[in-house]
């Protein structure tokens, strides 16, 4: 089998819902509500992982022609690797899921509370360049409250990792209504990509929007109520 014909067969194998990966190409496609993750995800520590990442980023680095004895250069493999694992891809590490505190919903407030424009950086699992959006967060308490920081914790332990904005909007749904043990939960989030903006198709001025609407947010007039409260 000569060079094309392995490249062709291993691209028969790699498919996702009968297509390729070049079929695919920057389509957002994702193949579960869990975050890809192997099972021994977690065999090296932080610290181990950091000094492989620190490795391979400067074997890209070095692959692309810069010079890694410029001053300017020789920490980033380094950089990256603390910035990899400590903040932007921290979420993947259930360690530094939120520890949430429930309280007595003793002011009888039986509303929706909303939380809106929780501002967030996440990055897209099919190119690694950022997701940057706004997510609005509502529920209707079953007799717990939550406290207001918590909500934007959540939304940032999710984002933290690479992600589709799919299944970031159903992870933080079902986080909430598994924490406040009640159905009555809604997710709105609005992003601009990168991958769309800054390379491919290179449009700078769409964005996407996404949501969940469960229990009583699930009709016309609690959505609408929903929609009021973020556009005021």
């Amino acid at each position: 089998m000569n060079t094309s014909q392995l490249t062709e067969s291993k691209k028969s194998h790699h498919k996702l819902n009968g297509f390729t990966l070049d079929d695919i190409g920057d389509d957002h496609m994702y193949t579960g509500l869990e975050t890809p993750m192997k099972a021994n995800a977690f065999k090296l520590s932080n610290e181990e992982k950091k000094e492989k990442i620190a490795i391979l980023f400067e074997e890209i680095m070095d692959t692309m022609g810069l010079d890694l004895t410029d001053d300017s250069l020789k920490g980033t493999p380094k950089r990256v690797a603390k910035m990899y694992i400590d903040e932007i891809f921290s979420g993947l590490d259930p360690k530094n899921k939120p520890k949430v505190a429930l309280f007595d919903n003793k002011y009888q407030y039986n509303q929706m509370l909303v939380e809106k424009d929780i501002t967030f950086y996440s990055n897209c699992e099919h190119h690694f360049v950022p997701i940057i959006g706004k997510a609005h967060v509502a529920y209707i308490s079953s007799g717990k409250v939550i406290g207001l920081s918590k909500l934007n914790r959540i939304v940032q332990y999710f984002a933290k990792r690479p992600q589709v904005q799919e299944r970031l909007t159903n992870q933080i749904a079902n986080e909430l209504k598994t924490i406040l043990d009640t159905e009555d939960v809604a997710v709105i989030i609005d992003a601009k990509h990168l991958c769309v903006s800054s390379r491919g198709i290179k449009d700078d001025t769409s964005a996407t929007v996404t949501s969940y609407y469960g229990g009583k947010f699930n009709n016309a007039s609690k959505i609408s109520e929903l929609h009021n409260y973020i556009n005021n």
